[in-house]
């Protein structure tokens, strides 16, 4: 069985075809449901964050390159993309590189923002989908599994996520480049997620005056502005709140744009030519582009925060040189089980012969032992199982040593020649 990863993220793909593959799973069919249908693929993860869409999926060995073909024409399909195109944007990886790139992701080394701790998050949501749709099974969950072990040994063993950024504190920092300093300005926050309140941890300690928090439950607004001594509102009054505010943080998971042109437009009319700044760190994007083009209006997006985040990036290097070493020795003990899972058939099938063999010869015993009492021919039974085991150990056990030191299918073979398994 192989390994096969195809995606994109926010190294190799513009925000514009990003956001088209994350729209929400639930505005219309979820990849998971078409890759469970799909011949080719026997499990299958679907992983759509703010800066990347990956999906890894296991075939067997022969069906991989059908599998590929399969994954980009779903991809396409979901972009609404020339899939020539979307093929610009895609990396792929099989086998161990595959494995290799999943804990790399799983453990923020290849995020935006080098120590986050959110994508972890996202990742096991991901997994949970996954096995909610009954896609996964014994390759995925261990492999996943051994993801989650790997990010949990890099942030308790480096100092990764030491002055880690989020996306949110930078686009703090950046409204600060903007505006100076943010004491006595008034925020709203759009969407009520774990971005937006942790953005409003960071603008709290900016000295801000005040808080509106807008969100499509009201009852989620209030919960996070309660924690801030906010002021929820609603979707529906935000273009009256946009006359008081000098900052907006976006970060919704609607389909559609939340802010438009045209409500940024009359809420400037009101607003006596005081700048507004927009930050959109959603994925498909809340505010739409053209609201930017309004003179003092200052519109930024998730791909205009990279150059903040790569000043605080370079302190963590070095830290993340520590966790590649840890991503390499835990990518040798996954080596080992792939190994373990090629001799596993023949060690199988060697004691079932074995077995097989125990059985019959008790068999035809069956005459002289009836005139054992049942205690005794437990006894026998149990003497010759245990003798069976005895002599099944050695061979086996050494067939797993060697399939760690990758000798497994070389002794594999030797043991079914020798012992006739398969015919």
């Amino acid at each position: 069985m192989g390994i096969l990863l195809i995606g994109m993220s926010h190294k190799t793909s513009p925000l514009a075809i990003r956001e088209r593959l994350a729209l929400s799973c639930e505005n219309s069919w979820h990849p998971l449901d078409r890759l469970r249908q799909m011949p080719s693929i026997r499990e299958a993860l679907y992983l759509a964050t703010c800066n990347r869409v990956e999906v890894l999926v296991c075939a067997p060995d022969q069906a991989e390159p059908e599998a590929g073909e399969a994954l980009k024409a779903l991809l396409t399909e979901r972009a609404r993309i020339a899939q020539s195109e979307l093929e610009r944007c895609l990396y792929t990886f099989t086998g161990v590189e595959a494995v290799r790139h999943l804990f790399r992701v799983a453990s923020s080394l290849d995020s935006l923002v080098m120590g986050e701790a959110q994508i972890l998050g996202q990742v096991k949501e991901a997994y949970r989908q996954a096995v909610e749709h009954e896609t996964t099974g014994t390759m995925l969950n261990r492999i996943l599994h051994h993801a989650f072990s790997v990010a949990k040994r890099v942030r308790t063993e480096t100092g990764i996520a030491d002055n880690a950024v989020s996306v949110g504190y930078a686009a703090v920092e950046l409204a600060k480049k903007i505006f100076g300093r943010l004491e006595g300005k008034a925020i709203l926050l759009v969407g009520a997620g774990e971005m937006s309140e942790l953005a409003a941890r960071h603008l709290l300690k900016q000295g801000i005056s005040s808080i509106f928090v807008a969100n499509r439950t009201y009852a989620r607004a209030q919960e996070i502005a309660g924690l801030f001594e906010g002021t929820a509102v609603t979707l529906e009054q935000m273009p009256e709140v946009l006359k008081k505010v000098d900052i907006v943080i976006s970060s919704t998971g609607a389909p559609d744009y939340v802010l438009t042109r045209e409500m940024v437009a009359a809420a400037l009319h009101r607003r006596k030519n005081r700048f507004l700044f927009l930050i959109d760190i959603a994925v498909p994007r809340d505010i739409e582009p053209a609201a930017g083009d309004i003179d003092n209006v200052y519109l930024y997006n998730i791909d205009h925060l990279q150059e903040l985040v790569d000043e605080n990036r370079n302190s963590r290097l070095r830290e993340a040189a520590r966790a590649e070493l840890i991503i390499e020795e835990e990518l040798r003990n996954h080596r080992a089980w792939i190994s373990s899972l090629e001799v596993v058939p023949t060690i199988v099938e060697f004691r079932e012969k074995i077995e097989g063999i125990m059985k019959a010869e008790l068999e035809k015993s069956a005459a002289w032992r009836q005139a054992l009492s049942q205690t005794d021919q437990q006894h026998v039974e149990g003497l010759v199982a245990s003798i069976v085991n005895k002599i099944l150990h050695e061979p086996t056990a050494c067939l797993r040593e060697e399939s760690r030191n990758r000798n497994g299918l070389a002794y594999a073979e030797a043991l079914r020649r020798l012992f006739g398994l398969g015919k």
